[in-house]
């Protein structure tokens, strides 16, 4: 039976509970011109300003070093697995950048620990920017995250030029402050999405990841090429600060403080999320959180996706230069190709799956489940394709972007999985699970340059074979034991109350 909050209670244990149920009976506001969509575009050029911030150190790194070897004198006779294409003759290290930019002789080792310095900060402000997020609400987080990152993105000139242990600090620091963006998110949809419109709104936001990245690495190559790369980061920067104006003087935390919502919308949105879209109090259910099994799940899934995700942003371009020797402009755009189709596929499959649920031709759980197996297990298969379709420009671009294209129907699945466990600690647990799958984005350039030292095809291949292997196993797993159904521990006194009455109720009826 449905309660006043928005839950269907199906049986008496509370943990078997699923948030899928509508909460009022009325028609609900049209989605079109809402403050809620209006939210989420904004969000979304949020996400794309943080990618491009993110994402940009992979395309510059080519041409901010002398080469991708660092001794190209000594490995001017070398030959290379893939040959060089009469058609390709203007690859990235004959071309002429602009007179005057700095480049470095920074080894491949180097280049592997800059491209995931960024990480070790990110990984620091995830756990305490969700739990402030959840109990201040997240609109001044995700805006001073991004602002903070795109000022410090205005100095990686300077700190390159002082030395790559000082771009490493830079870089680290641009990740401590975009480290809360994402728990920020999370909180804000919170108190903002209702149940059946939560995959399409989420989506659409965290979609901006995949166009950021889309719009940013053939940008970066563009700009590399005409204005040199110092031009990238003070362009990009700027792009950051000017959204977070728009960003401080439109949002608001809550509904119920927003001044151009609607009452009609206001009330759909309050009725739908119920008790579950209030901040948590500075108490938390710690223990029940660390001891929840369908926490861990969430946890050990997102590493296993995010391990292939993170070899790609910020590897991908150095295979496209040093196997397939592609010209720095064509690099930007194929690496940035498998972005678009994802962009494309998380909007769609977000919207998708709100029909599924508002349909009830699938349960939540079930819901999650499909799209995280048919994400993560796709995404392996075409990874290891490119393991074994050597040097085919076709074949590698192609299988490449359907991986990244179709491994974003993940995002409907297991990333947004913790607003369904505990809406009301969603965005602290978005901060621990993002934490963890945060360590890929640590080790997986490490690896990627360990593996490819001699930039040899073969190494290449343990790449995308470790890639592979690591989605399938993180899909098993979640098929096998995740789950979508509201934990005893994040349901809030109010509607236990509430579950009782309505028992006894019908107990005396």
């Amino acid at each position: 039976m449905p309660l006043p909050n928005g839950y269907s209670i199906n049986s008496a244990r509370e943990d078997e509970i699923e948030d899928d149920e509508p909460l009022i009976e009325n028609a609900v506001p049209s989605k079109c011109c809402s403050v809620r969509l209006g939210l989420a575009i904004l969000m979304f050029f949020g996400f794309v300003a943080v990618y491009a911030l993110r994402v940009n150190l992979s395309v510059a790194m080519i041409a901010m070093v002398n080469s991708t070897d660092p001794n190209p004198a000594k490995n001017s006779s070398k030959s290379y697995d893939c040959p060089l294409s009469p058609d390709l003759t203007n690859n990235s290290d004959g071309f002429q950048y602009p007179e005057g930019i700095p480049r470095y002789p920074w080894d491949s080792e180097t280049q592997g620990w800059l491209l995931g310095a960024f990480f070790f900060g990110y990984l620091c402000t995830q756990i305490p920017g969700g739990y402030l997020a959840g109990h201040y609400g997240g609109s001044i987080f995700l805006g001073v995250g991004v602002l903070g990152t795109a000022v410090l993105t205005l100095f990686t000139p300077l700190a390159a030029q002082m030395g790559p242990h000082w771009l490493f600090a830079l870089r680290a620091l641009e990740g401590f402050g975009e480290g809360i963006t994402f728990p920020a998110m999370m909180a804000l949809w919170s108190r903002w999405a209702p149940p059946l419109e939560r995959s399409g709104l989420m989506t659409l936001t965290a979609s901006g990841s995949n166009f950021g990245a889309f719009l940013s690495l053939p940008l970066t190559a563009y700009i590399c090429q005409t204005l040199g790369w110092p031009s990238v980061f003070y362009i990009c920067g700027g792009a950051g600060c000017l959204w977070s104006v728009f960003w401080f003087s439109l949002v608001s935390d809550d509904p119920r403080t927003h001044r151009r919502i609607s009452q009609e919308e206001r009330d759909y949105i309050i009725n739908s999320i119920g008790h579950q879209g209030t901040g948590h109090g500075w108490s938390l259910p710690l223990l029940s959180i660390m001891m929840s099994v369908p926490m861990w799940i969430i946890i050990i899934t997102q590493m296993c996706a995010n391990w292939s995700y993170y070899t790609l942003l910020t590897s991908l371009p150095t295979y496209m230069d040093s196997i397939l020797h592609f010209d720095l402009k064509s690099n930007g755009f194929l690496s940035a190709l498998p972005y678009l189709g994802g962009w494309l596929m998380a909007i769609v499959s977000g919207f998708l799956a709100d029909y599924m649920i508002r349909r009830k031709i699938f349960s939540l759980t079930v819901v999650r489940k499909l799209f995280t197996a048919v994400g993560l297990l796709s995404s392996a298969g075409f990874l290891l394709g490119v393991a074994y379709v050597g040097c085919s420009h076709i074949y590698t671009i192609t299988l490449l972007t359907l991986s990244t294209t179709i491994g974003a129907t993940a995002a409907t699945g297991v990333f947004i999985n913790q607003m369904d466990i505990a809406p009301r600690y969603s965005g602290i647990l978005l901060g621990i699970t993002n934490t963890f799958g945060t360590i890929p984005g640590v080790l997986a350039p490490i690896a990627t340059g360990y593996f490819t030292e001699d930039h040899t095809l073969a190494g290449w291949r343990k790449v995308f074979w470790v890639s592979g292997g690591i989605n399938i196993f993180g899909a098993l797993i979640y098929i096998l034991f995740a789950t979508a159904k509201i934990q005893t521990w994040a349901i809030t006194e109010e509607e236990k109350e509430e579950v009782e009455k309505e028992c006894s109720s019908s107990i005396s009826a």
